[in-house]
């Protein structure tokens, strides 16, 4: 296992003010937002559009490697699995595996949602790529149980998992260790049952217990820091911090 940082706990900075900051924070590897709206550094129709200027903006990573790609872009319209093809093309073309999607709004019918995924795997698995299903409240994936469900229906499927919607969403409290084995990628900060995002150290997250279930479900892919900034919290204190808990558990 490794730590790396989401470039997503930077909404409000700019690629050239991120990079040498953690490289001054120490971190060595990232994960990166190809997102449509909010933080990217590509957008997915602009990947599909004119995939060498995307895969020069993705490569200048400052040395630090990229664990995982972030793909988030509308659900709907003619070209949704084009643009999630091109995404997996840039990531083989980058040696990156993990592409880390949204999972469907609670609402949507059980057997679009499978559909849906199927494709998404079937596509990633030509480039060599794994399909990262997000643990996420509003989402299907909100319940462990149903997360779990999903994998078991879409071979080759796995999950990005977030403990924070486990221990701040509607099935607070619940174990969520059946969703482990199916693990390709973490997202990590600290939570309570109130809070979605607290001090690091301040929460209810088990940061041991989590790396050990993982460890021993043979994971060995990337732990990475998400920490959003907010009003009173010394977000580079907090990144530090993160990491270094991380790395010291490993």
């Amino acid at each position: 296992m490794l730590v790396c940082a989401s470039i997503e706990s930077f909404p409000d900075r700019s690629k050239e003010e991120i990079l040498p900051l953690l490289v001054d924070l120490e971190f060595t590897a990232i994960e990166v937002p190809i997102h449509e709206e909010g933080t990217t550094w590509a957008r997915p129709s602009a990947v599909l559009s004119d995939p060498d200027q995307a895969l020069e903006a993705c490569r200048d990573s400052n040395r630090l490697s990229i664990a995982a790609l972030s793909v988030d872009h509308p659900t709907e319209g003619e070209h949704y699995f084009e643009e999630f093809a091109a995404c997996c093309k840039l990531a083989k073309s980058m040696k990156v595996v993990p592409l880390v999607v949204p999972a469907a709004e609670l609402g949507t019918p059980f057997n679009a949602e499978i559909e849906r995924l199927q494709e998404l795997v079937r596509i990633a698995s030509f480039e060599g790529c794994l399909v990262a299903l997000k643990t996420q409240i509003g989402c299907m994936t909100e319940d462990p149980d149903t997360a779990a469900v999903l994998c078991d229906n879409v071979q080759g499927l796995g999950l990005s998992l977030d403990p924070s919607h486990y221990i701040t969403g509607p099935h607070q409290g619940r174990d969520f260790s059946k969703v482990i084995p199916y693990v390709m990628h973490v997202q990590m900060r600290d939570s309570t049952k109130s809070q979605f995002q607290v001090r690091v150290g301040q929460g209810e997250n088990d940061y041991g217990r989590l790396i050990s279930q993982l460890s021993k479900a043979g994971y060995q892919r990337a732990l990475s820091v998400q920490v959003l900034p907010e009003e009173g919290l010394e977000h580079r204190a907090e990144l530090r911090k993160m990491r270094l808990l991380l790395e010291s558990l490993l």
